[in-house]
C-alpha cells in the first residue's frame, strides 16, 4: 500500500476514534443529573455495584474499592497533590482506570 494512501487511512481512523468518544461523552453528560452524588460512575462509564458506586482498583493502595466518583473524575477516597491519586482521576476520565 502506498505510505501516503496508508498515513491518510490512519489518519481518518483517529479523527473517527476522536469523533466517537467525544460523541459518547457528550451523550453521557447529558444523561447524568447534576444533582446526583455520584454522577462520575455512569458518566465514564466504570461499572458499579449495587448501591451505584464505582469499582475501581485503588492505584496507591493496589486494593478493589467501590466508590463514589464526582464529576471531575475524582473518587471519593481521592487526595488532591497526591501523584498516585492524581494519576488516577486522569485515568478515570479518560477511561483507562482499571476496574473489576
Amino acid at each position: 500500500m502506498d505510505d501516503r494512501l496508508e498515513r491518510v487511512i490512519r489518519q481518518q481512523l483517529r479523527k473517527a476514534g476522536r469523533q466517537f468518544e467525544e460523541a459518547k461523552r457528550a451523550y453521557a453528560e447529558g444523561r447524568a443529573d447534576p444533582d446526583e452524588e455520584n454522577v462520575g460512575a455512569e458518566l465514564y462509564d466504570l461499572p458499579t455495584d449495587r448501591d451505584g458506586r464505582a469499582r475501581i482498583v485503588c492505584r496507591r493502595h493496589a486494593e478493589r474499592r467501590a466508590v463514589t466518583v464526582d464529576a471531575e473524575g475524582r473518587p471519593e477516597c481521592f487526595e488532591s497533590g497526591h501523584a498516585d491519586c492524581e494519576g488516577c482521576a486522569e485515568d478515570v476520565r479518560d477511561g483507562y482506570v482499571e476496574t473489576w
